[in-house]
C-alpha cells in the first residue's frame, strides 16, 4: 500500500501533467489538502517539498504553493541529444519488434535518443507511460493507441504535449477524438482483401473473428462486411466472434465454442491477425477439424507467427519496420522545423499465400 504522502504526490503531478493545474496556478491550501486527504499536516507538508524538489511546485511565503514548469526544463539529467518517447501498446511480441527496429534505426542515424514504454493495451498504464514521458521532457512522441475504438481517459495528456508544442504522431491507429498525424495500414482494406480472397476461392460462409476495443479490429470488421456486400452474400451476425483485451485470455475455449456451434455452417474464416489465426489452428487440430480441407483460415499483418509456424499461414502483409522508421522521420523533420508533412499515411496490403486456403467447389 502506498504511503499516504505519495498518494497526495501523485494525484498532484498528475493533474499538473494532464493540464488540470496550468504552470502559475495555485494549489489547494496544506489545510485543504489535510482534509481532503484526511491526513496530517506532516504528511502534507512532506508531499508539497519532494514536489518542490521535482520542480512541479513552488511556495511563497505568507502566499500559497504554486504550479512551477521547472520540472521540464530539469529533466533528470536528460542527453544533451534529442529524445523522443516511443509507447506501444506491447513491446516483444508479435509486430511490435520489427516496429520499435524501424523507430530505432531513424533515430539513430540522427543521434536521437528513445525513450521506450509500454502499456499492454491498459488505459492506467498509458497514463503512467504519458506521464513519465511529460515529466521526462521528451522532444517528440511515437504512440500506439491503447484501447483505440473506445473512450480514453488520458486525452488530456495528449492535449498538454500539443499545448508545450511536443510533436508527436500515432502509429496503427489513432484517437477518433484528436486531430493528430497517424501512420496506419488500411486496415479495411486488408480485411476486405482477405474476405475477397476467400470468396474468389469459392467459399460463400464465411466468419470473422475481431477484436473490438481497437479501431484496427472496427475497421477490418468493415472491410469483411463491405467484401460480403459486393460478392452479395449475406452477412451473418452469429457467424461473428468478437473479443477485446480483457477476454482475450479466454480466446481459445471461445474459439471452440464457435467452431462447435458452427461446424456445419462455416467452411472458411477471416482473423483479425496472425496471432488470432494461430490460436484458430491449434484449437482446429485440438477439435480434429482438417486446414484447410475442412475450414480455410487467413489472417492479417504478416507477421514471425505466419512464416514460422507449422503451417504457413495465408495473410496480408503489414509495412511493421517500415510503419516505425516513418513515424521516426516525421518526428525528425518536423523538430527540424519542417511544416509540409503528410497527416495522415496509410499503407495498402498485399495478400501473401499461404497453406490455410483452399478453393472449394461453387455452391
Amino acid at each position: 500500500m502506498k504511503p499516504k504522502y505519495q498518494i497526495i504526490i501523485d494525484d498532484i503531478k498528475s493533474d499538473i501533467l494532464s493540464g488540470t493545474y496550468k504552470a502559475g496556478d495555485q494549489i489547494p491550501t496544506e489545510s485543504a489538502l489535510q482534509e481532503i486527504y484526511n491526513v496530517s499536516r506532516q504528511t502534507v507538508r512532506t508531499a508539497i517539498l519532494e514536489l518542490s524538489n521535482e520542480g512541479f511546485l513552488r511556495s511563497e511565503k505568507g502566499s500559497g504553493t504554486y504550479v512551477s514548469s521547472q520540472y521540464r526544463s530539469r529533466s533528470n539529467g536528460k542527453p544533451a541529444n534529442k529524445t523522443i518517447g516511443v509507447i506501444t501498446t506491447y513491446i516483444s511480441d508479435y509486430i511490435f519488434p520489427s516496429i520499435i527496429r524501424g523507430i530505432e534505426s531513424r533515430l539513430n542515424e540522427d543521434n536521437y535518443s528513445l525513450l521506450l514504454a509500454s502499456t499492454n493495451n491498459d488505459v492506467a498504464q498509458e497514463k503512467k507511460a504519458l506521464e513519465m514521458m511529460l515529466s521526462y521532457g521528451v522532444d517528440g512522441l511515437i504512440v500506439e493507441p491503447t484501447r483505440s475504438n473506445v473512450y480514453n481517459p488520458n486525452i488530456a495528456y495528449y492535449l498538454s504535449f500539443q499545448e508545450q508544442e511536443v510533436p508527436f504522431v500515432m502509429i496503427n491507429a489513432y484517437y477518433e477524438e484528436l486531430d493528430v498525424p497517424f501512420f496506419c495500414l488500411d486496415d479495411v482494406l486488408s480485411s476486405y482483401l482477405a474476405t475477397g480472397e476467400l470468396i474468389a476461392k469459392g467459399h460463400t460462409r464465411i466468419g470473422i473473428i475481431a477484436k473490438m476495443d481497437d479501431l484496427q479490429g472496427k475497421y477490418r470488421m468493415k472491410g469483411f462486411i463491405k467484401a460480403l456486400g459486393e460478392a452479395k452474400l449475406r452477412f451473418h451476425p452469429e457467424h461473428v466472434l468478437s473479443f477485446d483485451t480483457a477476454t482475450k485470455p479466454d480466446l481459445s475455449a471461445n474459439l471452440e465454442k464457435f467452431l462447435h456451434d458452427h461446424s456445419d455452417g462455416l467452411t472458411a474464416i477471416v482473423c483479425y491477425n496472425d496471432e488470432v489465426g494461430l490460436e484458430l489452428i491449434q484449437v482446429c487440430r485440438r477439435m480434429g477439424i482438417s486446414i484447410p480441407d475442412e475450414l480455410s483460415i487467413i489472417g492479417q499483418d504478416n507477421s514471425y507467427i505466419a512464416k514460422s509456424a507449422n503451417m504457413k499461414l495465408a495473410t496480408l502483409t503489414h509495412p511493421q519496420e517500415r510503419m516505425g522508421r516513418d513515424a521516426a522521420d516525421w518526428i525528425i523533420k518536423r523538430l527540424q522545423g519542417k511544416r509540409d508533412l503528410p497527416a495522415t499515411t496509410f499503407y495498402k496490403p498485399e495478400l501473401v499465400e499461404g497453406e490455410t486456403v483452399k478453393a472449394i467447389e461453387a455452391e
